[in-house]
């Protein structure tokens, strides 16, 4: 269970990074029922680090703060793409993931995760920007230059600053639920739900005539997730061609309709397997899926786990 919390910081961290980490996790929202994290941010260097902004701050906790932990991140810093890391430091991150604890990188904090062997034969993100030279220094790791995060076997790579939150709030989702994510996520006024494997930025810039972009669609299609839709239909209610809504739709999410609607429609089941106490073949009709089996399908494939499995877990007790 996600209580735990340490954020790894070395000399010359970036403030936005780290401050994504700390809103997650180190706020107490307990006043509208939402769990409250043991959080601290951790010294790999000394007790005052300074920032890549030009302060400093004064950082009390030592390493020995991340052998409890069970989330330890590491956010971005200024030279991590070419500079050498504190060799404890890089023993502490190998070892919180021997005994089970998850790691956590915030964009070119990946580069830490890099110099501790923990990509090697991993799937990992990283910024658009730093993905190329990431790949030449650990040819080991299997990076991903298009998306938005990874989570590999405890291992979480995020791109840039705002896929971090997304990676962040992923974790929060996977360990206690749509519920306490969408809770968080509406109290930071962002996004409660982005799919990692969406594409960092988009090569052309999007139209701006309302008429030419497919944001109306979006609306109808999570109205409507319980019905079979194809491209045509979607298409002709954008008044586009086929090929040309596929396009947009490409360029203005980052995704195919199909996986869209499929992410969409799997997020529903876990809010109602989490807040209902409907059957799972009522939840795959609600949900668009048509059956129980084609459910567990596709939410396996999405979350690891089974309908029922997620239900024991993050379902409302009685």
């Amino acid at each position: 269970m996600l209580q735990n919390v340490a954020v790894l910081a070395l000399d010359g961290v970036h403030p936005f990074e780290l401050g994504v980490v700390c809103e997650i996790f180190g706020l107490d929202r307990s006043d509208e029922g939402l769990p409250v994290y043991d959080f601290a941010v951790v010294s790999g260097e000394g007790p005052v680090l300074g920032t890549h902004a030009g302060f400093s701050m004064s950082v009390p906790d030592d390493l020995d703060r991340v052998e409890e932990a069970d989330l330890v991140a590491v956010p971005a810093g200024d030279t991590f793409n070419d500079r050498a890391f504190p060799p404890d430091a890089l023993r502490a991150l190998v070892r919180a993931v021997e005994r089970g604890a998850t790691v956590l990188s915030v964009c070119s904090g990946v580069f830490m995760l890099g110099a501790a062997g923990l990509l090697d034969g991993r799937r990992c993100a990283a910024h658009w920007r730093h993905a190329e030279r990431l790949s030449a220094r650990y040819p080991a790791a299997m990076v991903e230059p298009d998306v938005l995060y990874v989570d590999d076997a405890g291992v979480v790579t995020s791109a840039g600053t705002a896929a971090g939150i997304d990676a962040c709030l992923h974790l929060v989702r996977k360990e206690q639920g749509s519920a306490v994510a969408n809770a968080i996520a509406r109290r930071m006024v962002v996004p409660p739900h982005r799919e990692g494997g969406q594409a960092q930025y988009v090569d052309r810039p999007l139209p701006r005539a309302t008429s030419d972009t497919v944001t109306g669609v979006l609306a109808w299609m999570e109205r409507n997730l319980d019905r079979e839709v194809t491209v045509d239909e979607l298409a002709a209610r954008a008044h586009m061609s086929p090929r040309t809504f596929a396009r947009r739709f490409q360029q203005e999410t980052g995704t195919t309709p199909y996986r869209w609607l499929l992410g969409q429609r799997v997020l529903l089941a876990r809010e109602l397997l989490e807040s209902t106490g409907q059957t799972v073949d009522a939840i795959a009709v609600r949900t668009g899926f048509g059956n129980a089996a084609t459910l567990r399908h596709h939410f396996a494939r999405w979350t690891g786990t089974t309908p029922l499995t997620y239900r024991r877990t993050f379902g409302q007790r009685p």
